[in-house]
């Protein structure tokens, strides 16, 4: 099975998302796809054999969408001119829109009522076309594929709009004056309606940089350069010109560009942003080096062992953007509702023109339609498709600034339910002694044998406040067990255990209802770290361990757990809060857009116009309220 993250041009709402997804699950041999709309991004899993990603392209540009799939394609700079082109659209829209309502309100002269409607055509219809053309050929590619998003409400609400404009401009003196009623025209619901959704989304794309900043900041640890050593000359080359087996310098000041292992000279190296140590690593022949670290002191020359994807470095960030593609167990009912959420506004619309013209026949024809009209609007399914991912994407990527590597979205959900921690000694809380045999030094104090890890008591007396209680599992004897339990306040201990007592504790716990979090760091842990609710490693530990768990800690200090303990309550509680408003939003707003108020005597009616900026600012208000969790302590 081959895994990859591939861009998605062209996403704009929950819909959009939901249906890429639909369209690659359908494929023969897919077996995971992930789709992240905040990213802008699909995980895929899939068999070579049945799928290409050549197949995957095809369906999903078919369907209106951008697949990239060529690894060379700067997406960022697809992205960069996008947004460009969104703003230049906004910018002139928001001036037709002013040119409209200057002449409608009468603020610009250009002659009688007709003249003033047949130059709001014009004005309008310039604006469909130039400004908002994406939302009519997206609407469109949506339909021929039976399918609905964001896209279809804006084109039928803004359509409608301006065709019972267009009708009462040629012919409302005689449809609607021989029956002696008042007639208008709505271009300015037509025109605002394009301003402000596309006013949202360039908001919403702004915000939406900053959730992805964690992504950006590590990608930044990798210099653009590399100093590549030829015989006697040192010459500068791309970093992607590195193979495997040059040799590489690296000088003060410098990021290393590569893995690789020293073969000459000394100095020391700033690896922090790997094991959160902040004091510099002495470097000597022979030493490993880690792409994105920083040479603090000296110069280095080392042979190139690990480049392009196979870094450490690079394997983190592909990490955390699979974690940040990954979906929460909240999220895929979000998304099947998102799949039904357009077609039943569609019904919902057309059900309010329905009732209003049946009441008032003729008369209500205007109301009916201005109701309808806004009911298409007001309805966002984007602020429910945002509500969890980009609070999952925050929080994922302010864990990852920590030294907090999270695997899956799940783990962010279960480790704020976690109340029991089954943690190894040896390695996890304990630094053995390495001028120390364990095997044949019985008689070598236990406080020379290993210590204590920075740090361990204080993280232990943590998640004792938050309500964890810990248990140590360990294969050492009881007398070293004991003693380094009380000595980092554990009072639940175990000595003598193999990897089947460990899974056994971890079952015991479960079974008496609690959220258990298993840390450890060697393959003797692998079979606790694959059965519970959450599984820790150390960064320092065995490929294995690491390999099993959903949560890596980058370095030594164990208080992180506490940190992802809390950081997982607080992204949690976000994503509450986010769909609990954006639910309501649509509650409240859609009777009120439907006229709801003026059935039980009031005049009030939410117009096309006032209907787009609320949709608008609910997305926006979605992924600023998630941009807190950045803020957090």
């Amino acid at each position: 099975m081959e895994k990859k993250i591939l861009p998605v041009m062209g996403m704009m709402c929950a819909g959009c998302s939901a249906n890429v997804e639909r369209k690659l699950k359908a494929m023969d041999g897919m077996k995971t796809v992930a789709v992240s709309l905040p990213g802008r991004t699909v995980m895929v899993e899939y068999d070579e054999k049945q799928v290409t990603l050549a197949d995957m392209k095809q369906v999903i540009d078919s369907a209106g969408y951008e697949l990239i799939i060529d690894e060379d394609t700067r997406v960022d700079t697809l992205e960069k001119n996008n947004y460009r082109l969104l703003l230049k659209r906004m910018s002139l829209s928001w001036l037709f829109s002013l040119l409209v309502m200057s002449v409608s309100m009468g603020w610009i002269a250009v002659g009688g009522r007709d003249a003033a409607n047949q130059t709001m055509l014009i004005i309008s219809l310039v604006n469909m076309i130039y400004c908002g053309r994406q939302f009519y050929v997206n609407a469109w590619r949506q339909f021929v594929h039976r399918s609905a998003n964001m896209d279809t409400l804006v084109a039928m609400s803004t359509m409608i709009s301006f065709l019972f404009s267009v009708f009462n401009t040629f012919w409302g003196d005689s449809f609607w004056g021989v029956r002696g009623m008042e007639w208008h025209t709505y271009y300015d619901a037509s025109v605002m309606i394009i301003t402000f959704v596309l006013t949202g989304r360039s908001l919403e794309e702004r915000a939406k940089k900053s959730t992805a900043s964690a992504i950006r900041s590590l990608m930044g640890l990798v210099p653009k350069q590399a100093h590549v050593v030829s015989f006697d000359s040192v010459n500068d080359v791309p970093i992607a010109a590195v193979g495997v087996g040059d040799i590489v310098e690296v000088r003060r000041g410098e990021k290393v560009p590569v893995d690789g292992v020293v073969i000459e000279g000394e100095g020391y190296v700033d690896e922090s942003m790997i094991s959160g140590e902040p004091v510099p690593e002495s470097k000597h022949k022979g030493d490993r080096l880690l792409a994105g670290t920083v040479v603090s002191e000296g110069v280095l020359r080392f042979r190139a062992e690990q480049v392009g994807r196979k870094t450490m470095l690079s394997g983190i960030i592909r990490t955390v953007q699979e974690a940040q593609s990954s979906k929460a167990p909240v999220q895929r009912v979000v998304d099947k509702m998102a799949l039904v959420f357009v077609p039943c506004v569609l019904g919902i619309s057309l059900l309010t023109f329905i009732v209003w013209f049946m009441v008032g026949g003729d008369s209500m024809l205007p109301q009916a339609l201005l109701s309808a009209v806004s009911v298409l609007v007001i309805a966002c399914p984007c602020a429910m498709g945002l509500a969890t991912p980009t609070a999952l994407m925050v929080g994922i990527g302010k864990a990852a600034q920590k030294g907090i590597l999270v695997k899956d979205a799940t783990a962010v959900e279960q480790l704020c339910k976690v109340d029991a921690l089954v943690i190894d000694k040896t390695g996890t809380l304990t630094i053995p002694n390495k001028d120390v045999d364990f095997k044949s030094s019985e008689s070598v104090a236990l406080e020379d044998r290993e210590q204590l890890k920075p740090h361990a008591a204080e993280a232990v007396s943590l998640l004792r406040q938050r309500g964890i209680d810990v248990w140590m599992m360990s294969g050492d004897k009881e007398e070293a067990v004991a003693y380094w339990a009380k000595k980092a306040g554990i009072s639940n201990w175990k000595s003598s255990c193999m990897p089947k007592d460990k899974e056994a504790i971890v079952r015991q716990l479960q079974s008496q209802g609690r959220k258990v979090a298993m840390a450890g760091d060697g393959i003797n842990d692998s079979q606790a770290l694959a059965i519970a609710d959450v599984s820790i490693a150390m960064g320092r530990g065995t490929d294995v361990a690491m390999d099993v768990a959903q949560v890596t800690l980058m370095g030594d200090d164990l208080r992180l757990i506490a940190e992802a303990c809390m950081l997982s309550r607080h992204t949690v509680g976000m994503i509450r809060q986010n769909l609990f408003w954006a639910f309501v939003y649509n509650i409240i707003c859609i009777p009120l857009a439907a006229g709801l108020p003026r059935v039980f005597g009031f005049d009030f009616q939410i117009t096309p116009m006032w209907a787009s900026a609320l949709m608008a600012m609910s997305s926006v208000s979605v992924v600023t309220n998630s941009l807190r969790l950045k803020l957090l302590k």
